[in-house]
């Protein structure tokens, strides 16, 4: 259990649920939008694994596969996702350390386990908007945001 470190004060770990809640944030004071401003303008280094756009494309498939997006909107969504200043890393030992962290945390599939293992790698506050996610690992993982939770921010 990691409860002792701090977390990095220039590098936050976003996962897809973030980063989609940010594609569909259209009102200038949605959380999403407000926290990446602050972000950007105080300088913070935003970071998530190689898999992010992977699974942003996933998403926005499914809403149009639910006909709440058209898929014109949802190109446009992509193309706005992958202009937007996030770094991906990757390095040897992730996918081991995410099967690990999956198989300890009782996660359902290893794809959160990635982001979790690269946020505790660079001992980075990791943002969600997964609330079954969050519940999960906050136990494990002390410096875990919830998109929308009080005092997340």
């Amino acid at each position: 259990m990691l409860r002792s470190w701090k977390p990095s004060a220039s590098t936050i770990c976003l996962d897809a649920s973030f980063v989609v809640r940010l594609l569909e944030s259209d009102q200038p004071g949605a959380e999403p939008l407000r926290l990446w401003r602050h972000w950007q303008q105080t300088g913070q280094r935003l970071v998530a694994p190689t898999l992010l756009y992977y699974e942003v494309s996933n998403a926005l498939y499914k809403y149009v596969r639910q006909k709440t997006l058209s898929s014109a909107t949802a190109q446009q969504l992509m193309e706005n996702a992958l202009h937007l200043d996030i770094d991906l890393v990757t390095y040897p030992e992730l996918h081991q350390e995410a099967l690990r962290l999956a198989h300890e945390w009782r996660l359902p599939a290893t794809y959160d386990a990635h982001y979790l293992a690269l946020a505790r790698r660079l001992q980075a506050p990791f943002w969600t908007a997964d609330r079954r996610l969050a519940r999960l690992v906050r136990p494990h993982f002390p410096h875990v945001h919830l998109l929308g939770e009080e005092g997340a921010s």
